[in-house]
């Protein structure tokens, strides 16, 4: 999941990305209004945490423009102001997809940034199969000829989108923005590692191959 946090706080907006990166989710931030905006039109983010007290433009403005979007992210606005006229505003005039009025437990605010990734429209199948793998998205489970494979949360996420691909090869650059964000040093090489011990523990099963200029792709 990518989930892009707009908060002008940098303390609060730091610590709720950090927080959610622990969740397995790949975080970006955003200090300002046009910012948010901007990445939006750039990049397919799941989810936005959305401030309504932004400078240079406000979150009410963030989202009135993003909802004008073919395919728009869910978008959890965080406000100051918990009166009920206040989150009934944002839900129907402003069509935000939720609310949530601070302080808030960080507990809460996972579990709604989850279930708004739930509402996402046409989603992708819950199995994706490739060879003799097999992938069930909505338990992060993935098995083998019918046997369980271990996999850490990011060979994971990089098996799953390799498998979409149905053997095309996926760049990478495509891989970092969807599995990693915008704090992934490239130069650390995490992808090439990550995708090392993934091809060690599908064994025979399934080759990764590295095409050169072109990313990785699929091979049974």
């Amino acid at each position: 999941m990518r989930v892009l946090v707009a908060e002008d706080h940098r303390v609060l907006a730091r610590t709720i990305a950090t927080g959610l990166r622990r969740q397995a989710m790949a975080v970006d931030i955003a200090a300002t209004g046009d910012e948010a905006e901007r990445m939006c039109l750039l990049t397919a983010y799941d989810v936005l945490i959305l401030d309504r007290d932004l400078p240079v433009m406000s979150g009410d403005e963030v989202c009135r423009r993003l909802r004008e979007l073919t395919d728009p992210p869910r978008i959890l606005m965080l406000t100051a102001a918990g009166e009920l006229t206040d989150r009934v505003y944002g839900l129907t005039a402003l069509g935000a997809d939720d609310y949530l009025a601070k302080p808030f437990d960080f507990t809460e605010l996972v579990a709604r940034v989850r279930a708004l990734s739930r509402r996402a429209p046409k989603p992708p199948p819950a199995v994706l199969s490739f060879g003799n793998i097999t992938l069930d998205e909505t338990r992060r489970e993935v098995s083998v000829d019918g046997m369980p494979l271990e996999l850490s949360p990011k060979e994971t996420a990089v098996l799953r989108l390799l498998m979409r691909a149905g053997g095309a090869p996926v760049a990478h650059d495509e891989i970092v923005r969807t599995v990693w964000d915008e704090n992934l040093d490239t130069r650390t090489g995490a992808v090439r590692t990550t995708v090392s011990r993934l091809r060690g523990k599908l064994g025979d099963s399934c080759l990764i191959l590295s095409d050169k200029g072109e990313g990785y792709r699929l091979c049974d």
